[in-house]
This record gives C-alpha cells, structure tokens and sequence, in this order.
C-alpha cells in the first residue's frame, strides 16, 4: 500500500467514527430496551406515553465528503427508514443527470439515522462526478442533496471489500432476555456490525454499533436483549457494514419464556440424604415462576411443624427463573435415634408456598 492510499484510507476511517459517534449518540437507545416508551408530562403532573411514530417514506442525506481515487469513490450519507423497510442507492453521472446507479442496498426499519456509505467503480480518471444517495421504501422515494467530486490521475483504489455476514440463533433465552448471535468477515476494510429485532419479520429496533477492526478472519458478534416481553416471538437479523457497503444476514426467530405474568413460586420437598445421628440434608426443587425467589427449611420434632419447637434454615436465592431449581441445606445438632418432620418453603413478592411435609430418623 503506498502512502496515497494510507492516506485515503485514513481519511475513510476517521469519517466513519466521527460519523458514528455523532448518529448514534444523539440517536440510538441503550441496546436491547425492547419495551421502553418516551413520555411527555400532562396537565396533571403525571406522564403519558409518547405516540408511537408514523410509518412514513425514508429520510435522506448525502453528505458531501467523498473519497475519489483514479477511478473509484467511496460515498456516504445517512437514511432514517421511517418505519418501513428500507433500501438505498447512489445516482451518479458526468452530468446532473446522472445516468448510472450503484446496488441498491439494505438499511433496515427502524426510526434511527443509519450511516449508508456505498463505492462506486469504473470511473474515468481525472473527471467530475455528479452524485446524490436516495432511498426507498413502501411509502416512497426520496433523493438527498446533489453533490459533485473530481477522480484523480494516479491514486489506487482502496483495498478491500464489503462484509459478509451471517445471522445465528439466539441463546440464553429467558421470560425478558435474550442474547442474539452472528459472524462477520470484514474483508480488509474498518467494519461495524448492529442487530435489528422486532415482534414481526418488519423487525423495527436496532442494537447500538459495534466495530469489529478490519481482518480477514470471521469474527463472532452478539449483543445481549433485556426488557423483552414474555411468551413472545421476536425476529432478528445481523446487519455490517463498512467503506464498501452494507450487507444484510437472514432473518430468524426465537420465542421468550413464560409465564406470561410471574407469579407465586413453586415448592415441592424432596426426601433427606445422607441422615446421620445429628446431622441431614433437607431437598428438594423450587420455581420461582419469573420473579425473585428465596427458600428455607422448615423442621421440627413436632409432626405438625407448630411454632414452638420449629426451625428454620437460612434463606436463600432461588433467582427469578420459571424453571425448577434444585436446592438443598445441611442441618446440625439433631437428636440422634429421632423422628424429624420438614418442608421446604418459596417466597417472592407475590406470594408464599410450602412443599407437602416429609419425614426422615437420625441414626441410634
């Protein structure tokens, strides 16, 4: 590579961070906050919830910064989808005509500005170029600002090529989680990768950018989604881009857990292991049915588990899954050749439960 060409690249990549930085900071949410709504106050003091946006044709701008070599250009710009699937392209000509096009390309759905850069080739050396980005979806098309650059005489084209892209299923999938996976290959050129996702194929919502340098090897990409709803199915994709343009990965799905609402925990008492002459294990399993859950032991000499002669474990965490969890505690100083009664207890902020009453004796 020689120093004309470092030079252009360099060029390329601080446009590409400055860019970045400036979109998505003033534009993107916090990633995977699938279920939060802006409010605005009311008269009353209270909030109400913003309306949700219109579906509309795309935005566009073409910025003006463009890097030409003898004859190629790399071009940029921005498209906010509005809404509604979304491709774009950049007209381009020796005249405000135009005449020629790049291949359209993907740039989603949602209501975020999106970087949309492209490269053009088969230029003529030392000419004037006419260009602008536009952009289209089901609501209409829509062409940014018209701008013009001048190819060079001895400046090679950049080395490299547009990402490929692979989406892959989502794992950790829980009630309100869900981390979403893929592959990216840079091909030799500064790349960025980000998730779309949505309740419909129409996906929607976008995860913030991630760069992932500008190698040859594939390179795995993830980002993990909170604030999900229950029982629901989502559809993502992945999506990267760099100087050579935006490529899409497939579209696939994945389901949350239930219940739909969290409720009451689950306790069901287990039989006691490893019985000795003053100690045992207490077991059994406990779901806490997608809310924060602790457990304990309750034990006693006393076969209806009163108050006056009953124990208790320490409590513990069951966390708030909607699987049942194993749990179990060691008890100490028992009598030993004697009758012990005990049942296993669950509680969350919803409500309490206590397992079915077992029974085990200590050794003479």
């Amino acid at each position: 590579m020689n120093t004309q060409t470092a030079v252009v690249g360099g060029i390329i990549a601080i446009i590409a961070l400055v860019g970045l930085v400036f979109y998505f900071g003033q534009n993107a949410g916090p990633a995977g906050n699938a279920t939060s709504t802006p409010s605005t106050s009311d008269d009353t003091g209270g909030t109400t919830p913003t309306p949700s946006p219109t579906a509309s044709a795309p935005s566009v701008v073409t910025n003006s910064n463009v890097a030409p070599s003898d004859t190629t250009a790399v071009v940029t710009g921005t498209v906010v989808p509005n809404g509604a699937f979304t491709s774009y392209w950049y007209e381009y000509g020796v005249t405000t005509n135009f005449g020629s096009k790049t291949t359209n390309q993907g740039i989603g759905s949602g209501y975020t500005s999106i970087p949309a850069p492209d490269y053009i080739t088969g230029l003529s050396k030392d000419t004037t170029y006419y260009f602008r980005l536009v952009a289209e979806n089901q609501y209409g098309r829509v062409a940014g600002t018209q701008y013009a650059f001048r190819t060079t005489l001895n400046t090679p084209a950049p080395i490299g090529s547009a990402p490929l892209v692979k989406s892959v299923a989502a794992n950790g999938v829980s009630r309100t989680n869900a981390t979403l996976n893929g592959e990216v290959t840079p091909n030799r050129s500064a790349t960025q990768y980000w998730f779309e996702y949505g309740k419909t194929s129409d996906l929607g919502q976008i995860s913030s950018f991630t760069s992932v340098g500008d190698g040859t090897a594939k390179v795995g990409a993830s980002v993990t989604l909170t604030n999900l709803d229950p029982l629901t199915t989502y559809y993502f994709r992945l999506n990267a881009q760099n100087q050579f343009g935006t490529v899409n990965g497939g579209i696939l799905n994945f389901k949350t857990a239930g219940p739909a609402a969290a409720t009451a925990p689950s306790a069901t008492t287990r039989s006691a292991t490893d019985v000795q002459r003053t100690t045992a294990t207490l077991r059994g399993t406990v779901d806490p049915n997608g809310a924060e859950t602790t457990y304990w032991f309750e034990y006693s000499t006393d076969s209806l588990l009163g108050s006056v002669l009953l124990k208790a474990t320490a409590q513990k965490s069951a966390g708030a899954g909607t699987n049942d969890v194993t749990v179990s505690a060691d008890v100490s100083g028992l009598a030993p050749d004697t009758n012990y009664y005990f049942r296993l207890v669950a509680q969350n902020s919803l409500g309490t439960d206590r397992g079915d009453r077992e029974t085990f004796k200590t050794r003479k």
